[in-house]
């Protein structure tokens, strides 16, 4: 017993050595997960513009789905259709500006948001996308399960319209007896009231259409009855309007 007592011990602090090397060796994992995830997604943007299917057909699993910032779903063989290469007068690339990762055992889901660079026939577009994707650790390594594309929408550059002009918006608006707001001018943009509602700013995009920064998927788009007054306004967001109705002016 006396004997085998070293060698136990001796056994025990292999395995306690072994135990701390394998915590060492387990400590990077995630960061070095995080950091092949975005070699691999900025590969797949890479080979966008140069319509490069091989790399999306080795990084995306078999059953990969895709959603579009357009909401059109695609399965693997239809996102390798629609890889072509840039036509004649383009030129451009997109590249990872912010990267973040959840990783749970073989599951991982990133989420990035791009910068797109396009040389569209000499005129410079730049634009940014956000991408939100399901990556599965297989045998053959890390494969994309899924992932979905959003444009980051953006403010609109605003214009200046003369004063009698911006002024003319101002008035008295009700989309309901009980939901009633006030607008007057103010520089270069339209101050909207509303009892029991911090005010807000709205900028001129062009004539009688206005925008809020921090909102681009609103506008606010001025009507005229067939005398060529102002007779309200819709708040549109995307293909959708709510109507408000001009009751006076202000006092």
């Amino acid at each position: 017993m006396r004997r085998l007592l070293p060698v136990t011990l001796a056994a025990i602090g292999c395995i306690g050595a072994l135990a701390t090397g394998a915590r060492s060796q387990a400590a990077p994992t995630r960061a070095a997960v995080a950091a092949e995830l975005r070699r691999n997604a900025q590969a797949l943007l890479d080979a966008i513009a140069a319509g490069d299917t091989a790399v999306w057909n080795r990084l995306l699993d078999s059953a990969a789905i895709q959603v579009d910032e357009n909401d059109v779903v695609r399965n693997k063989k239809e996102i390798l259709a629609t890889l072509q290469p840039l036509g004649p007068g383009l030129a451009g690339h997109l590249d990872i500006d912010d990267f973040h990762l959840v990783l749970r055992g073989p599951v991982a889901v990133v989420t990035h948001e791009d910068r797109e660079y396009l040389d569209y026939h000499g005129q410079i577009i730049r634009s940014r996308f956000r991408f939100t994707e399901t990556w599965l650790r297989e045998p053959v390594g890390w494969r994309q399960i899924a992932a979905q594309e959003m444009a980051v929408q953006q403010d609109p550059p605003a214009i200046r319209l003369d004063r009698a002009t911006l002024c003319g918006y101002a008035g008295r608006y009700a989309m309901t007896d009980s939901i009633v707001a006030t607008m007057r001018c103010a520089g270069d943009s339209l101050i909207v009231a509303r009892a029991g509602h911090p005010d807000r700013v709205f900028l001129p995009e062009a004539r009688d259409v206005f925008f809020e920064r921090g909102q681009p998927r609103t506008r606010r788009i001025f009507l005229y009855d067939a005398r060529g007054q102002i007779s309200g306004f819709v708040d549109r967001r995307e293909e959708r309007d709510v109507s408000w109705k001009r009751t006076g002016n202000t006092d």
